[in-house]
């Protein structure tokens, strides 16, 4: 990837998002050709499936952002191999989420673990081991594509230097979103009002992981000033709870034909998301009855979606949810005006704001 043309111009998203899926593509066939045997088939169709679907590639173009905007030193196989990285982990933080969520859609298309169970089904699996199955596959298969991770970041060729500023960011990247993931599974089934909890699980399973770190990674593989990297946090920690913010809204209020997940997962599994928290604080005493009712009820029918969601918004909720949204994109969008950067990664930054807190899936 040393010759393609943004060793000379500051690459578009989707010239990143092209790049990445190129260097995704000769790893997993590289995989597959040295695999077991043909029993690991379903393991790589999964793979694929989540791998080159829909996704956003938004880490991957962030770390390269933040590359770019420390300078770009050296050619681009680096940043692209450690982008890659962020890839394969996000799927390995997919794949076990959905099991721990239960979960049985991921972008429009069966989760992995019920994916595997129907694979397992359709081989001439016992209907009664389908489920369980499943599950340990996919836990198997998260785990492979975080081997796979570390596998990526080991050829991607960096220098002792390198070596020692990246990869201490990538384990903190890796530990705030198990922690956030730990506090979001913590908080799940107790209904509560405590915004600031609510947001505190934003920062840590979204916000750092999805925003903050893959800058910071990008700014230090270019060996960037230690400034950029706080105004890097300035930028990313209001854009990444925004992004979470809208994530809970497209959950409730979202069409799963966009979302490629079924409406109100949220609500059936209890999660103390900031959307439910500001309804506590605002309802009345029938609604708040409704509301401790309903919520983390895990056969809820879409009539009893629609009565949480009414709640949702005849409290406010919803509204003010879009104005925490709308408040930190201002403030990530003003870190961006103030900030000392070239313009097209400043431009590119902006397209991302936009595409994190408008986006519909």
């Amino acid at each position: 990837m040393a010759g393609t043309a943004w060793d000379t111009d500051i690459p578009t998203l989707i010239s990143v998002r092209d790049d990445v899926d190129a260097v995704l593509k000769d790893f997993v066939g590289a995989q597959e050709r040295t695999a077991l045997g043909p029993e690991t088939a379903p393991l790589f169709t999964t793979v694929r499936r989540l791998l080159f679907s829909k996704g956003k590639r938004l880490r991957s173009l962030l770390c390269v952002a933040g590359w770019q905007a420390a300078g770009a030193s050296g050619d681009s196989h680096a940043v692209l191999h450690v982008a890659a990285a962020m890839e394969l982990f996000q799927t390995f933080a997919l794949i076990h989420d959905d099991v721990m969520d239960d979960s049985d859609a991921r972008r429009g298309r069966p989760s992995a673990h019920r994916a595997l169970a129907s694979e397992y089904m359709s081989g001439g699996g016992r209907h009664n081991r389908a489920e369980a199955h499943g599950r340990g596959a996919a836990i198997l298969l998260g785990d492979l594509l975080l081997v796979w991770s570390d596998e990526m970041l080991a050829g991607a060729g960096l220098g002792a230097p390198a070596r020692s500023r990246v990869l201490p960011l990538v384990a903190s990247m890796r530990a705030e979103l198990v922690y956030g993931q730990y506090l979001d599974l913590l908080s799940t089934g107790r209904m509560c009002r405590d915004v600031e909890a609510g947001l505190r699980v934003a920062r840590y399973k979204t916000g750092k992981y999805t925003v903050e770190r893959p800058l910071h990674i990008g700014v230090s593989l270019a060996d960037g000033d230690p400034r950029l990297l706080q105004t890097c946090t300035d930028f990313a920690i209001p854009l990444g709870e925004a992004f979470q913010l809208r994530d809970d809204l497209l959950d409730v209020f979202g069409d799963p034909a966009q979302t490629g997940k079924p409406v109100g997962d949220d609500i059936r599994e209890g999660k103390a998301t900031v959307l439910l928290a500001l309804a506590v604080q605002n309802a009345s005493v029938a609604e708040l009855q409704l509301l401790r009712t309903l919520i983390g009820s895990p056969e809820l029918g879409r009539a009893e979606i629609d009565r949480v969601r009414t709640v949702l918004e005849t409290t406010g909720a919803r509204h003010r949810v879009e104005e925490m949204i709308s408040a930190r994109r201002d403030a990530a969008l003003a870190t961006l005006d103030e900030a000392n950067l070239p313009r097209e990664v400043a431009e590119m930054l902006r397209q991302i704001v936009w595409m994190a807190t408008e986006r519909q899936s």
